[in-house]
């Protein structure tokens, strides 16, 4: 199975290409791209004010007052704090960068930069992290709307933190690929006891939102559990989780669509050969010609 890329691969190409040029002497152009992201994310990288040696990349997530809800805005500026600026009309977080005085490694801040929607969302992890290692309990379950009509759920206990997907399967075919890609989790535990637990449960929610408002119930409605144990939520361990857990809404629909896509090609490869064996089986046809005089007489 494909790991999704954790960063904005357009971001990383953008900025490499103009750090570069400048720290090669090259005249600054102007740029002013608009693109888009999995969880209806937008980015905008423009010159602010019309001067080329600045960039300012801006990023707008629909969920984001959820996110500030945990402590997004800290982290925010604990990562990116000399280049944040006052957010652009439209957007949550704007980064300004000057092209004449970069840093000398610009590679670590290009990277930096391109995870920019990894670390507005860490926030939510981080706190449930730090609430399961110092062991409090009772804290109020985090809501964060991330996609219309689709919810995650986090919520910490002494000994683990439980992350609950709830999904929209658009289509019928996609519940049960799915499910199947889904069970393939579950015995990732056979594999690597170090793996954690996966729940996957269809049409109803999870006894943890069982009466919840919000919760959502119906035949194409999916929720995928999570059961993060202190091997997954240390200080050592959990920034890999982090980058993992939060884009498994978009590595399990990626994979679907490619089940479906691969599915397709082999009906058409299948289909393909069937026509070739039909073609070779039919059986030859004799010509049927006629004499001068009207009659007909059959040629091999």
């Amino acid at each position: 199975m494909i790991l999704l890329e954790q960063n904005n691969r357009i971001i990383s190409e953008l900025l490499e290409l103009k750090f570069n040029n400048a720290k090669e002497g090259g005249k600054p152009d102007s740029v002013n791209s608009n693109f888009a992201d999995f969880d209806g994310v937008l980015y905008h990288i423009s010159n602010p004010g019309g001067d080329k040696t600045k960039l300012l990349l801006s990023i707008s997530l629909k969920f984001y007052k959820d996110l500030q809800e945990h402590g997004a805005d800290a982290l925010i500026r604990r990562e990116y704090g000399p280049y944040m600026t006052s957010p652009e009309p439209g957007y949550n977080v704007s980064l300004l960068f000057d092209l004449n005085s970069l840093p000398q490694d610009t590679g670590a801040l290009i990277h930096k930069a391109s995870m920019l929607k990894r670390n507005c969302f860490a926030s939510v992890f981080e706190k449930y992290f730090e609430f399961q290692e110092a062991g409090e309990e009772g804290q109020k379950r985090a809501v964060i709307n991330y996609r219309e009509d689709e919810t995650m759920y986090i919520e910490a206990k002494a000994d683990r933190v439980t992350v609950i997907f709830s999904t929209i399967f658009k289509d019928q075919d996609d519940v049960i690929i799915g499910k199947v890609f889904l069970q393939e989790f579950r015995e990732g535990r056979k594999a690597s006891q170090t793996a954690p637990s996966v729940l996957y449960s269809l049409g109803e929610p999870p006894l943890e939102l069982k009466g919840l408002p919000g919760a959502r119930i119906g035949d194409n409605v999916g929720y995928i559990t999570f059961v993060l144990f202190p091997r997954h939520t240390n200080k050592k361990t959990r920034d890999n989780t982090i980058d993992l857990i939060h884009s498994f809404r978009d590595y399990l629909h990626y994979h679907i669509k490619c089940s479906k896509a691969y599915l397709h090609s082999r009906m058409r490869a299948k289909t393909t050969d069937f026509l070739k064996v039909l073609n070779r089986a039919k059986p030859e046809v004799k010509g049927e010609k006629k004499t001068f005089s009207g009659r007909t007489f059959q040629t091999s």
